[in-house]
C-alpha cells in the first residue's frame, strides 16, 4: 500500500555532542512512533555510539516514558514534533551539589 503525501508529517530528530550537533527533518506517516522515527532517520549511521533500544528519548525536553509520557515506541508522533535523543549524565547533580555542599562547608569552617 502507498503513501500519500496527505497522510505524512513532518518531524525532526534531534542529537547533540558538545562538539557536534545534528538536527534530521523528515517526513513520516502518521501514526509513526518517536522510536520508529528515530530509526527511519538515520542518525544512528552517523553517530554509531547511540544504542538505538537504550538511548533516552524525550519531545522538546519532556523525556519519554517518565511523569506521565508516554515510552518511545508508545508515543505516536504528531506534526513538528522533535524527538531529542540524550547522553547519559557524566555525573549525578544530586551528588554534584552534595559535593559542591561539602566543599563550600569545608572552606567556611577552615
Amino acid at each position: 500500500m502507498m503513501t500519500s503525501t496527505d497522510d505524512l508529517i513532518a518531524v525532526e530528530v534531534a542529537y547533540a555532542l558538545p562538539e557536534k550537533q545534528q538536527i534530521i527533518k523528515l517526513k513520516v506517516a502518521r501514526g509513526t512512533s518517536a522510536y520508529d522515527a528515530v530509526a527511519q532517520s538515520g542518525i544512528v549511521g552517523q553517530f554509531p555510539n547511540i544504542n538505538l533500544a537504550e538511548v533516552a528519548m524525550g519531545i522538546f525536553s519532556q523525556p519519554l516514558g517518565s511523569k506521565g509520557m508516554p515510552a518511545a515506541k508508545d508515543y505516536i508522533l504528531e506534526p513538528g514534533d522533535r524527538v531529542e535523543l540524550y547522553r547519559p549524565l557524566l555525573a549525578d547533580p544530586k551528588e554534584v551539589r552534595k559535593q559542591r555542599a561539602e566543599k563550600t562547608r569545608k572552606t567556611r569552617d577552615s
